[in-house]
């Protein structure tokens, strides 16, 4: 069970998927929202490219774990997008994935500069990565 995460912003979507057992999330690339929430070219390739057989779409919450102030934009173009690309939808916690994902590079010595364009797709492996640990651990 391959799945496709995307980490769903007002500029871009970080994508992330998983090996073909659902065991290990890798990252993709950073595509511009438009281009996702249209289906556009760039985004059925990356379809094709992949083929999943489900998406995870990264919900913000607080820190509380009460749904964030965009946990409803990103609901319902989560299920713009898995409608049109025919796949079953599953929502992961995002909380702090990006700041995870930041400090992550920064470990690996990148700038500021390095990282731009990278930490959307970084912070959508690390909560897909979550979300197939989580699965595992379920027996799923």
């Amino acid at each position: 069970m391959r799945a496709l995460a995307l980490d769903i912003g007002e500029v871009r979507v970080g994508v992330a998927v998983s090996d073909a057992d659902g065991r290990v999330a890798t990252p993709v690339c950073v595509l511009a929202a438009p281009d996702v929430l249209s289906g556009a070219r760039p985004f059925r390739d990356v379809l094709a490219d992949w083929e999943p057989d489900l998406l995870v779409c990264g919900r913000p919450t607080s820190l509380s774990g009460e749904p964030g102030p965009q946990a409803r934009r990103i609901e319902s173009q989560a299920a713009s997008i898995a409608r049109d690309a025919g796949l079953p939808l599953e929502f992961c916690d995002e909380r702090l994935s990006s700041a995870e994902a930041k400090r992550s590079m920064r470990e690996l010595g990148m700038s500021e500069r390095d990282m731009r364009g990278k930490v959307d797709m970084v912070a959508a492996s690390l909560f897909l990565q979550a979300w197939l640990d989580a699965r595992q651990r379920k027996g799923n």
